[in-house]
């Protein structure tokens, strides 16, 4: 029995210096029930906690941890790095030599600039794109999460071209009203947001693969669209990739669907666990960006040594071993393959999303192909089965709109025990 009496402490300790008791909402449980987990260690394919507690780990950090945790090739760098000082706030040759491989390795970057969160890359590339077209619109998609920056918690109107609402206090009506939202896979409806909004569009900014309705994979000719849309209104075309790239190619999701967007925003994995993000692009946008031209963007911690030592070893090892895809794929599609005949098995009929190392299972009998679908879910049942799974040692996204991330340092005998544990997990859950 998995004990939590150090965690449920600690959570209640931490809620009188933090808001809420976590720093990040997600990580509060709320949509799933009971306390989180406060963790002290991970290793390999493993988190370990407060109480002592050993759980697989299918978040794997929100997706950096490609290699599993603590994988040495990382470490090892980050360690080399540390006694050269943990800061500069000056240029660095590590600086030159991770934007040289981003742009050897993502097809749509001619260009970087490196930041410190995926949430800086999203707001500066949005920023770049209206200094660059002189316009101030942008579209999102429903569902897309893009950071926390003032122009993404916008969410959809009455209808498909009216202006988005606020989704926080804190948002202004103004900025509101330069976000127009559609839903995601449905390409009639930018071409109508556009088209009401002739001339008036900057940006459109997109997940290229949703990750944060769960899993959603994007219909091919709905990028090929956007991109074609984009070409002829004078659009900048925008993939955020801070989840997906590296992840499920080399050059990302842009790599694996054939469609190249204009700026790219990227995280995660280029900082091998580290905070970092970075946001990048066609020449011409990107000499837009200060010093070069006048766009202004700035940040003191930006390209951080300790950081870039981590990301060049985790990006040089997955271009100099690209089986790591192929064996991430092997893995993933043995999970769900297990996933799927259990669901069988016990008669039910869900909808499991998967592209490469990245999945979701759906508490709905509906395809999920947006948000709407999405929210067909039942989340009370997601919340008895993350509960389940979680006493029988498996870490999950505690929200059923997270996707899942699997790493190398999962076996074969650890996908049996996932698989085991899902059939249990699922028959607990539905017993109410």
């Amino acid at each position: 029995m998995i004990q939590a009496h150090v965690s449920n402490e600690l959570f209640q300790r931490a809620q009188n210096s933090i808001p809420g008791g976590v720093n990040s909402p997600v990580r509060a449980f709320r949509a799933v029930g009971g306390n989180p987990r406060f963790m002290v260690s991970a290793k390999g394919p493993y988190l370990f906690d407060e109480d002592g507690n050993q759980f697989l780990d299918l978040i794997n950090s929100w997706g950096p941890m490609i290699l599993g945790h603590a994988a040495e090739v990382v470490q090892e760098a980050v360690q080399k790095a540390i006694p050269d000082s943990l800061s500069f706030g000056a240029p660095t040759r590590k600086e030159i030599e991770i934007a040289e491989l981003i742009v050897s390795m993502v097809p749509s970057i001619e260009k970087v600039r490196m930041v410190n969160s995926g949430t800086e890359a999203t707001m500066s590339a949005i920023r770049v794109a209206r200094g660059y077209t002189g316009r101030d619109k942008i579209i999102k998609f429903e569902g897309c999460y893009h950071g926390h920056g003032d122009s993404f918690l916008i969410s959809a109107g009455s209808g498909a071209i009216t202006l988005g609402v606020p989704d926080s206090p804190g948002v202004t009506k103004g900025t509101a009203n330069d976000t127009l939202t559609a839903p995601y896979n449905n390409l009639d409806a930018v071409k109508m947001l556009v088209e009401a909004n002739k001339g008036q569009v900057a940006a459109i900014i997109l997940e290229p693969v949703a990750g944060n309705m769960g899993l959603v994979t994007p219909q091919l000719s709905f990028l090929q669209g956007l991109r074609e849309l984009c070409d002829k209104e004078g659009i900048v075309l925008i993939f955020d990739e801070v989840m997906t790239g590296f992840r499920l190619a080399p050059g990302g999701a842009q790599e694996v669907y054939g469609v190249t967007p204009d700026m790219s925003t990227l995280g995660k994995i280029i900082g091998g666990g580290m905070p970092v993000g970075a946001y990048g692009g066609k020449k011409e946008l990107m000499d837009y960006v200060a010093p070069a031209g006048p766009v202004y963007q700035a940040g003191t911690l930006s390209g951080n040594p300790i950081a870039m030592s981590a990301g060049m070893a985790m990006l040089t090892y997955l271009k100099d071993h690209p089986e790591t895809y192929t064996q991430l794929e092997q893995i993933s599609a043995k999970m769900v393959a297990g996933m799927q005949q259990n669901l069988q098995q016990l008669g039910l009929n869900y909808t499991i999303n998967r592209i490469g190392s990245m999945f979701s299972i759906f508490f709905t009998q509906e395809k999920v192909v947006d948000f709407d679908t999405a929210k067909t879910s039942d989340t009370a049942l997601f919340g008895r089965y993350f509960n389940s799974m979680l006493q029988r040692g498996i870490y999950l996204a505690p929200s059923q709109y997270e996707a899942l991330f699997v790493s190398t340092a999962v076996t074969e005998d650890l996908v049996a025990q996932y698989v085991q544990a899902n059939l249990e997990a699922l028959q607990e859950a539905h017993q109410g």
